[in-house]
């Protein structure tokens, strides 16, 4: 009898459930086969190894999907190997990393704690912020929330290494980098150079589907087929069969209830239309409020900073706004 592995059944599911695609997403990707993938192109430690070698290398207990909060007090709140799920701080929000687990290098007992995020967008006009300065965050608190965990008191050399690698959607290239700590000299002569080696974040950009050819690097061509809008048995087909992914095993089954990818082209299709409604309306609403201000003779700073504050701009926008609304008032 052939049961449905965890990644078979995510393909399966896409037509009849309508979940959100950033949950669907974290799901499949918390599969180890694509772990050992992402894992095997992006972490320097394993680069040598086979794929067999890197998934026994995942501790599969410790992988957790959306559920680790990032803010301080909340992030390790359990020992060594419990990273479980805790508590927001009453009447506040907190956000959580996409998925977190540990890799454990066997022939020399080396712990690597690897947080994985997938990124829709990298635009700082749809975010409101410079994601690079979002990854130095996710670092920083991949480092700090080890203490009490990993290592007590003063003894730092039990810090575990880290890597943030963000899978980033929707980019114009296909393209790997990775960013890390680097000495630089400022005088004399440096005879034992400091080792800051504890923590990288790795950025994989991912293009757009219209208009592509196939990548020639194999995990970005994996993660775009992967992520590609079509059939379910076309893709399960191509995944098998470029990539050597198993969708099935002898009597083995993930959780029926697991969430699992979404139909990734209605869902965008339908995220699009409502976009474009919805700016729309709201381009509307910020001429008509623009127009108003100045027929009021409310200066121009007084009215970014209202535009900001009752559209949720930021102050880029709004700024844009006003100088292409401002012109009519000026030919009137």
């Amino acid at each position: 009898m052939r049961i449905q592995t965890h990644l078979g059944n995510s393909i399966d599911v896409i037509a009849p459930n309508k979940v959100k695609y950033d949950k669907n997403i974290k799901e499949l990707l918390a599969d180890v086969q694509i772990l050992s993938r992402i894992v095997k192109y992006t972490v320097e430690e394993v680069q040598h190894m086979t794929l067999d070698e890197i998934i026994d290398c995942i501790d599969q207990n410790s992988i957790q999907v959306g559920s680790i909060p990032i803010d301080p007090g909340y992030t390790n709140t359990g020992r060594v190997t419990a990273l479980q799920a805790e508590n927001a701080v009453p009447g506040e929000s907190y956000i959580t990393f996409d998925l977190r687990f540990s890799l454990t290098l066997l022939r020399k007992s080396v712990k690597i704690i690897i947080n994985l995020e997938a990124q829709k967008t990298i635009d700082f006009d749809k975010l409101g912020y410079h994601l690079e300065n979002r990854i130095t965050y996710y670092m920083a608190r991949l480092i700090s929330s080890q203490k009490e965990t990993e290592f007590f008191h003063s003894g730092y050399d039990n810090i575990k290494k880290i890597y943030s690698i963000w899978l980033c959607m929707e980019c114009a290239s296909d393209a790997i980098y990775e960013v890390r700590l680097t000495p630089k000299n400022i005088y004399g002569i440096v005879e034992d150079p400091m080792k800051f080696d504890k923590m990288s974040a790795v950025i994989v950009q991912l293009r757009n589907q219209k208009s592509r050819n196939e990548s020639k690097n194999q995990l970005i061509a994996m993660l775009e087929d992967l992520l590609q809008d079509e059939e379910s048995t076309i893709k399960k087909q191509k995944l098998q069969e470029k990539y050597n992914l198993k969708m099935t095993v002898e009597l083995e089954r993930r959780l029926a209830d697991m969430c699992n990818l979404s139909d990734l082209i209605e869902e965008r299709g339908i995220e699009c239309g409502i976009e474009r409604g919805f700016e729309r309306g709201i381009e509307q609403g910020i001429e008509v409020f623009v127009l108003d201000n100045l027929e009021e003779n409310v200066t121009k700073d007084r009215i970014i900073e209202k535009m900001q504050r009752r559209f949720q701009l930021t102050e880029s926008q709004a700024i844009a706004y006003f100088d292409q609304y401002s012109v009519k008032m000026v030919g009137v």
